[in-house]
C-alpha cells in the first residue's frame, strides 16, 4: 500500500517523515505519487524512498529541522538517507522504553513532548542532546501516542478532539504556540484555514 497522496490515505503521516529540507518516503510509494509530491514541494525540498523494512517511516523517526530520534533498528543506510535527506543529525533511541519513537514523541523547533511515563532523568538528557526543551505528555484524553495523535510545525498544532484543554495548553507552552505571535497573525491563520476548509 503506497501513500496515496492523490487519493487521499488515512494514514500518509505515518508512513513518510519530513522536515523544511526533505521528505523520507517508503519504498512501496508509486513513481506516480513520487511525481505528484515532486511537483508539489518546492524544488529545495529533496525527496528520498528508502527500502526498509520499517515502512511506517512516521511510527519510527521523530525530528525537526536539524535533528532525528530514530528507532534503535533502522537499516544505516536508511539513517544516513535521513541525514543527508532532512539535513539532520540522527540519534537511536527509546522513550519510556517504547522502539516506536515517532508514535510516541512529537518534535518542532522550539520543543518536545514525549512518551508521558519518560522518566525526569531522561527527557533531560533528550532536551540537551537535542537543544530543545521537552515535557512528558498526552493527546487526546490521555493517549501517549502525541507523536500519532497531532502535527506540529513552528507554528500551528492540529490535534483530536478529545485533547483536553490541559493538553492543549501544553501543547501551546512547550512548542510556544502562542509567543511572539500577535493575536492578528493567529486570526489571519484561522481564517485562512477556515476559507480553505469552507471552499
Amino acid at each position: 500500500s503506497g501513500i496515496n497522496a492523490e487519493y487521499g490515505c488515512r494514514i500518509l503521516g505515518r508512513l513518510c517523515v519530513g522536515n523544511k529540507n526533505g521528505l523520507l518516503l517508503p519504498n512501496s510509494t508509486t513513481d506516480k505519487e513520487l511525481q505528484h509530491l515532486r511537483n508539489s514541494l518546492p524544488s529545495s525540498v529533496k525527496i528520498a524512498r528508502v527500502e526498509e523494512r520499517l515502512s511506517a517511516l512516521g511510527n519510527v523517526i521523530a525530528c525537526n529541522d536539524y535533528v532525528a530520534l530514530v528507532h534503535p533498528d533502522l537499516d544505516r543506510e536508511t539513517e544516513e538517507v535521513l541525514a543527508d535527506t532532512l539535513g539532520v543529525e540522527v540519534f537511536r533511541q527509546t522513550l519510556a522504553g517504547q522502539v516506536l519513537v515517532g508514535s510516541y514523541c512529537s518534535l518542532t523547533n522550539q520543543g518536545g513532548i514525549v512518551h508521558p511515563k519518560t522518566p525526569i532523568e531522561d527527557q533531560d538528557e533528550l532536551s540537551s542532546l537535542l537543544a530543545i526543551p521537552l515535557v512528558a505528555g498526552t493527546v487526546n484524553r490521555g493517549s501517549d501516542n502525541v507523536g500519532a495523535g497531532m502535527v506540529v510545525n513552528d507554528w500551528i498544532a492540529f490535534c483530536g478532539q478529545d485533547t483536553t484543554a490541559t493538553e492543549i495548553s501544553l501543547i501551546e507552552s512547550i512548542f510556544k504556540l502562542t509567543d511572539n505571535k500577535g493575536p492578528s497573525t493567529i486570526t489571519q491563520m484561522r481564517s485562512v484555514l477556515v476559507e480553505s476548509m469552507v471552499a
